[in-house]
Parts: structure tokens; C-alpha cells; sequence
């Protein structure tokens, strides 16, 4: 039986002295680590792989953290770790609404973030259901893979989702016509760190409307009710892969 491959964490981080420790204790727990001490040798080391996760830190010189952050999330859909230093509230609320998946505050203890890690990384992976995977969204002539989590409009034009767009509109597939409040929808999408910002609900509704309605700002699928959360208006089907097509 073949081995899982381990996993793979990019380490991004202009302090050596933090940055060369963390990579050793990281990689005696039994992760492999690449490190990059600016986001331009970043972007770099991702054009030659991509890692399961990244840890990012917010201020560095050039190209800070949360651009980064934004890159990751936007194109490639990868879960990340902010690393953050104890005056940068607003950068930590701002890396929740591009699609952060969790923070640490400097100085940390590396077992939190270790566990941290690990928690994101459970929170990305494929459900243990796959029978229920295997089964398409549909709603309008769109559709969405949740295997691949792939998104296609109605010309089969494939839509690109970060892990955080995916899991909103996933979660509102899962419960169309229903209204679903902001915690809820915290709760599915980011989990407990993100319930301290409600505005990274709207933010992440705000982007996901510009990718899936035909104006954002009337918005026909993902509808604001007045006091109580958001609504998918549309009907949602379930329908079987046809991976012959």
C-alpha cells in the first residue's frame, strides 16, 4: 500500500530568526517545508509547485502578506494561514474577507499553530462521503462539482472559487430558499476564528455575486433578507456524474 504523500507547507516570512526555527519545528512534525522570505521568491517557488497550505506573513517588505493572501485565495484556492503581530487587528479582519482560512498572533506557541494547521487542513480536504460527493449541484444551467469543486455557467465556462467562495456556495446549495444568517454562514465557511467578523460574510457574498450573477447589484441567486441573513433563490438539484460527457 502506497504511502500519502506528506504534506507540503510554504512558509512565507522575511524574518530569519522566525522563520528558519518555525521551518525546523515544522518539518519535525513531520511536514516538508519550503520557505521564502519575501512573496516575490514566493511566487516563484509556487510556478515550480503547489503546497497543501501556506503560512503568510502580513508585513514584509514589497509585496506585503495579505496581496499575497488575495493571489492565493483568488487563483489558486489554497488554505492559508495569516501570521500576524498583536497591533494588526484591521490586517487580520481584512485577511478574513479575502479568504484567510485562520490567523496566529505573534509570538505563538508552535503547537497552537501546528494544531491550527492541522484544523485547516481537515477543514479543505474531501469529505469522507463520497457516495454524496459524487452527486452535481445544478441550478439554472450552472453547476457545481463538489469532488472537483469546480463551477461552470451556463456556457460551460468554468468560474474560478477560492476555498471560501466554495464552502458559501456550497453551503447555500445545501439549504436553497432557506434564510441563513450571518453566524451560520460564519460557522460553514470559516469557522470559530471567524466569528469575531461578520463583514467577512459580506465581503465574501459581495465577491461571490460578481462571479455568478448577471448584476451584483440586483442580485437574483444569493438574496440579502432585511434583518435576517441571506437567501439562495434558486431551485437546487442533485444530479449524478456523468464522466463520460
Amino acid at each position: 500500500m502506497t504511502e500519502p504523500a506528506p504534506t507540503s507547507i510554504l512558509l512565507v516570512d522575511d524574518e530569519s530568526s522566525l522563520r528558519e526555527p518555525l521551518a525546523e519545528y515544522l518539518t519535525r512534525q513531520g511536514f516538508v517545508v519550503r520557505e521564502a522570505d519575501s512573496a516575490a521568491q514566493a511566487r516563484t517557488l509556487l510556478a515550480q509547485d503547489l503546497p497543501d497550505l501556506a503560512l503568510l506573513d502580513i508585513m514584509m517588505p514589497g509585496e506585503d502578506g495579505l496581496s499575497l493572501c488575495r493571489h492565493l485565495v483568488e487563483s489558486r484556492g489554497l488554505p492559508t494561514i495569516l501570521l500576524t503581530a498583536k497591533g494588526e487587528a484591521m490586517d487580520r479582519i481584512i485577511g478574513l474577507e479575502i479568504g484567510a482560512d485562520d490567523y496566529v498572533t505573534k509570538p505563538f506557541e508552535p503547537r497552537e499553530l501546528v494544531a491550527r494547521i492541522r484544523s485547516v487542513l481537515r477543514r479543505a480536504e474531501r469529505p469522507a462521503a463520497v457516495a454524496d460527493e459524487e452527486l452535481l449541484y445544478r441550478f439554472e444551467d450552472w453547476q457545481l462539482d463538489p469532488l472537483k469543486r469546480r463551477l461552470t455557467d451556463p456556457d460551460n465556462a468554468l468560474v474560478p472559487l477560492s476555498t471560501a467562495e466554495f464552502r458559501m456556495l456550497r453551503a447555500f446549495c445545501d439549504h436553497p430558499r432557506q434564510v441563513l444568517d450571518r453566524d451560520r454562514l460564519l460557522d460553514m465557511v470559516q469557522g470559530r476564528e471567524a466569528q469575531l467578523f461578520d463583514r467577512a460574510v459580506d465581503n465574501q457574498i459581495s465577491r461571490l455575486r460578481r462571479k455568478i450573477e448577471t448584476d451584483s447589484r440586483n442580485p437574483h441567486f444569493i438574496q440579502t433578507v432585511r434583518g435576517g441573513g441571506y437567501r439562495f433563490g434558486a431551485e437546487v438539484t442533485r444530479v449524478a456524474r456523468d464522466d463520460s460527457a
